[in-house]
């Protein structure tokens, strides 16, 4: 695990007219503060990626579909320097992912579907506070391709 990334699970509550999907509260002890919160359509077998923020936090959950999101550790002071982290994010694995400034981030939508995943970032989108890194050209120790099995 990347260090100051954390994985918590999220509720779900159904009832017979559908369910409702808690994501963050300014109540939770992680909420740090909101900046701004949008929703990113991938289609299936598409990568959107790789990027990582200069003081933003992101906290991502999947509302809709599944992705395979990836974390590469490049912080030049980080414990878990050089690490990778997957995780497969969606309607079967409900989650709330919050990655901090610097780690580098993308994901992948799996499945046959559309995925949705939502982002409640702690500061609103500026495009000068976010390093955009090819997704195939790169020092990522990470290769995209489907494996199976």
């Amino acid at each position: 695990m990347i260090d100051g990334v954390f994985i918590r699970p999220l509720r779900q509550i159904p009832d017979e007219r559908g369910k409702i999907m808690h994501m963050l509260r300014e109540t939770d002890p992680h909420f740090e503060r909101f900046g701004e919160i949008y929703f990113s359509v991938v289609y299936p077998g598409v990568v959107k990626g790789w990027h990582a923020h200069t003081r933003m936090t992101l906290n991502y959950a999947v509302v809709s579909g599944t992705i395979k999101l990836v974390l590469y550790d490049g912080r030049e002071d980080s414990p878990t320097k050089g690490e990778v982290q997957e995780i497969f994010l969606g309607e079967n694995n409900y989650q709330l992912v919050t990655i901090p400034p610097m780690v580098v981030n993308g994901f992948k939508g799996v499945g046959t579907k559309e995925a949705i995943v939502a982002n409640c970032a702690t500061l609103p989108h500026d495009p000068e506070e976010i390093l955009r890194i090819d997704p195939y050209q790169n020092e990522i120790p990470y290769d995209w391709t489907r494996r199976d099995g």
